[in-house]
């Protein structure tokens, strides 16, 4: 039987890509004391690694953030799918755990999460048992997950019915309105059809509407004035459609839940979770990427929140991949030996940062004009001008940054947390 132990503590091995390839299998426990040196080669490239100092202050700043807004952090675990930061986020003070599917919100359990939302919708009826099983086997364990449509809330009533026979019965799911946007992705697109749904999950015996639910980060744009309009008129509806379901007793539960997700823009829709309606009202915010940030899309939308927020001391990048030069081809041209299996790209190329030679303790900062021009599966090419990217050479190193941490975590299934030097101080893993 799996234990807490092995789940935060794992055996990381030469099979998890950037582990020293003659090194035994080691706990994750046991990593500090190795005192690997990422600068050294103590550990093979290309290689994530996490800063310990920006993990930690991006941790407390968005939790006490959360705090001072009066609303509580539920944060989306997607981002990273790493048990241990997943017990973090907990630890900082988190009300719950976010996840995108069934399958994710076990690993929450596993860590110790005992109310997780499903910001998704859930209708098969694998996932609806895969909610039932775990329902049962965690006391006291909170699963809500998000409706938008009759068909969605017809195929869960159909699955309820099938088990009318078990013993103990099944329990009415929790479930979220989600309010979307037209041309967006999922959620009811009018207040009509909102409380159209809203009525028919209070008469159904399959579910418990216990709050409303809406994404944002989908119309961020880091322009102050738009984004303040569109979060303004998204966060508008979502009241209004609370108000008439409180008014019209559709929530089922002594506490409503009002939620946003998004790491983009949640200075501006952190205000309006909190509606005044005739019960208690908790506002969760679900951001997900603040825990590591990034130097490429998250940098540029935050920027814009410290603006508004008039902070100096806002989020901190800690999350970095280093590579080794490996061909000088041509002028102008260093060919990277990291690539698409390695790093994010969906969002932004990767942003060069820095680079030193083996042994070095010192990075120096990369010229303005460097950048990286594309990525094969195993490659990236490292373009500039100056007398830096003339002086390259096979075996130098070079970190860069990430847009979007998402798409890096999901590459690797393990992560160096290293320190201002860059020596390995703690290790995390991942269980996409």
């Amino acid at each position: 039987m799996t234990t807490l132990q092995d789940i935060l503590d794992p055996q990381i091995d030469r099979s998890f890509k950037g582990f020293p390839h003659t090194s035994p299998p080691l706990r994750r426990s046991q990593i500090a004391a190795q005192n690997w040196r990422v600068l050294a080669g103590d550990l093979p490239l290309p290689l994530a690694v996490v800063k310990q100092q920006a993990l930690q202050h991006n941790l407390s700043w968005m939790q006490r953030f959360a705090t001072g807004q009066g609303v509580d952090m539920a944060p989306h675990g997607k981002t990273t799918m790493s048990p241990q930061l997943l017990k973090r986020q907990l630890d900082a003070g988190a009300w719950g755990l976010t996840f995108a599917t069934v399958a994710q919100v076990r690993a929450g359990v596993s860590v110790g999460a005992r109310r997780c939302i499903i910001a998704n919708q859930v209708f098969t009826a694998v996932d609806l048992a895969g909610i039932e099983d775990m329902q049962r086997e965690y006391s006291g364990l909170r699963i809500a997950f998000l409706v938008d449509s009759p068909a969605q809330l017809e195929l869960i009533e159909a699955w309820c019915r099938s088990q009318e026979d078990a013993q103990p019965p099944v329990q009415p799911f929790e479930v979220l309105l989600e309010i979307g946007v037209a041309g967006g992705r999922t959620g009811c697109r009018n207040q009509h059809d909102a409380l159209t749904l809203a009525r028919r999950i209070k008469d159904s015996p399959a579910c418990r509407l216990v709050g409303i639910e809406c994404y944002e980060g989908l119309g961020a744009t880091g322009q102050s004035a738009p984004d303040e309009a569109y979060a303004a008129a998204l966060m508008q509806r979502v009241c209004d459609i609370a108000i008439a379901c409180d008014q019209q007793h559709f929530f089922d539960n002594e506490e409503v839940l009002v939620s946003a997700g998004g790491s983009a823009i949640f200075d501006l829709v952190v205000s309006r979770l909190k509606p005044e309606l005739s019960r208690p009202v908790r506002g969760l915010l679900r951001s997900g990427c603040y825990v590591t940030h990034d130097h490429g899309f998250y940098q540029r939308m935050v920027s814009a929140v410290n603006s508004r927020l008039r902070c100096s001391d806002g989020l901190q990048a800690a999350l970095e991949v280093w590579a080794a030069v490996q061909s000088c081809p041509e002028p102008g041209l260093a060919i990277l030996a990291v690539g698409k299996r390695d790093i994010s790209y969906d969002l932004d190329l990767p942003v060069p940062l820095g680079f030193c030679q083996p042994g070095d303790a010192v990075v120096a900062n990369a010229p303005a004009d460097w950048k990286i021009s594309g990525m094969n599966d195993q490659h990236a090419y490292l373009r500039g001008s100056g007398p830096e990217h003339a002086a390259l050479k096979v075996g130098d190193l070079v970190a860069l940054g990430i847009s979007h941490p998402c798409t890096t975590f999901d590459k690797w299934r393990w992560m160096p947390v290293v320190d201002e030097s860059y020596t390995v101080c703690d290790a995390l893993v991942t269980c996409f």
